[in-house]
């Protein structure tokens, strides 16, 4: 299923989740689930078919729902919940706050789940319906002292990735502390900071503390991460042992948070940049995606399509996705905008949605 061409694409905004579905050589609107709810995520079950939603209801908490038959029904499960007396700081209860991501566990591992919250504790479910926090993280020696929110109150699990030669292996993301890996699990973590930098701090260079926006994992070639960071755009090819900066030489590409990359070619990747942390609009009033086909060592920016002029949209973290030769992506005001030719032009699909947090296709 994974490697089929994906005709659905699914939406997640802060009134909804919006789907739209290939139609020939178009794409055009299909439904709209959850109307009124903020979706933090959804994205699709590589292995099954089903569909995956977050949501951040404001008054009624996180809440998670699947579907096994492509929205027509949905069945709400258990939210992860952080057990009784776990404590952020000493005083401060655990409570859930927000779902930034969750992720599926390989074919060998039908009903394993993984999702990344705020206030920074990782759950893993094994059955579709149970979520347990890994206590181990969230154990870690450095959480307590060293881990902080990079724009929230509290740190965020946003990317995680699951080693496809390898499910004992799981890779996390965390805004801000940075890049940890299980070899065992869950079971322990070692940290996977080697080569960043964080700019705003008084050491740049600190263990833990970086600010990763995205974190990925080249599917055939999984030697190969990428990640875009606060501080530049950061490649390894040693597994995540070590990074090295591949921000363009002009740095437009510092600052952004969301990142594509090939499944097959590790030197390929796409990102769509922004202008610093304290301003976070496009850069210079015009929306650009950069792609680099190696590995960083130049970059391309392609336009064609995408506003230009009085431009002030992001693209937030989850919100750019690739299948094949298709890509989409949209924006924190509502642009939503696809492309057949891997990036180099775009199409608007909608100028009038809410604000988009992941874009997926399914």
């Amino acid at each position: 299923m994974a490697n089929e061409t994906k005709n659905n694409l699914l939406v997640a905004t802060s009134k909804g989740l919006a789907v739209y579905q290939r139609m020939g050589n178009r794409w055009k609107f299909d439904t709209m689930h959850f109307l009124g709810m903020p979706v933090s995520v959804a994205k699709e079950d590589p292995r099954n078919g089903h569909w995956w939603v977050c949501l951040a209801h404001k008054h009624w908490g996180p809440k998670v729902h699947y579907s096994i038959n492509q929205g027509e029904t949905w069945r709400e499960v258990p939210s992860p919940k952080y057990p009784t007396g776990v404590e952020i700081k000493p005083g401060l209860p655990a409570t859930l706050k927000y779902i930034w991501t969750l992720e599926m566990g390989n074919a060998d591992r039908p009903g394993e789940i993984w999702i990344g919250t705020e206030p920074g504790g990782l759950f893993h479910g094994k059955d579709h319906e149970h979520f347990e926090l890994n206590e181990s993280l969230w154990n870690h020696p450095s959480r307590i002292e060293h881990w902080f929110g990079g724009g929230r109150n509290h740190p965020g699990i946003h990317s995680i990735v699951v080693d496809p030669r390898d499910s004992q292996r799981v890779f996390i993301g965390v805004s801000c502390a940075g890049v940890f890996e299980t070899q065992n699990g869950g079971k322990s973590w070692i940290v996977r900071n080697r080569g960043l930098k964080a700019d705003f701090l008084p050491n740049p260079h600190v263990e833990v503390g970086q600010d990763p926006h995205m974190v990925l994992q080249c599917k055939h070639q999984p030697n190969v991460f990428w990640q875009q960071n606060h501080c530049g755009i950061f490649r390894s090819t040693d597994y995540a042992q070590s990074w090295m900066e591949v921000t363009d030489s002009t740095g437009v590409t510092k600052y952004g948070f969301a990142l594509a990359i090939d499944e097959y070619n590790a030197n390929k990747a796409w990102v769509i940049p922004a202008t610093s942390d304290d301003k976070r609009v496009a850069v210079n009033g015009a929306l650009a995606v950069y792609y680099t086909d190696n590995g960083g060592r130049t970059w391309t920016d392609y336009r064609d399509g995408l506003p230009q002029t009085h431009c002030f949209d992001i693209v937030l973290r989850h919100a750019l996705a690739k299948d094949h030769d298709t890509m989409a992506f949209g924006t924190n005001i509502g642009n939503l905008f696809i492309s057949e030719d891997a990036g180099k032009s775009w199409q608007a699909l909608n100028h009038h949605l809410p604000t988009i947090y992941s874009v997926s296709f399914a």
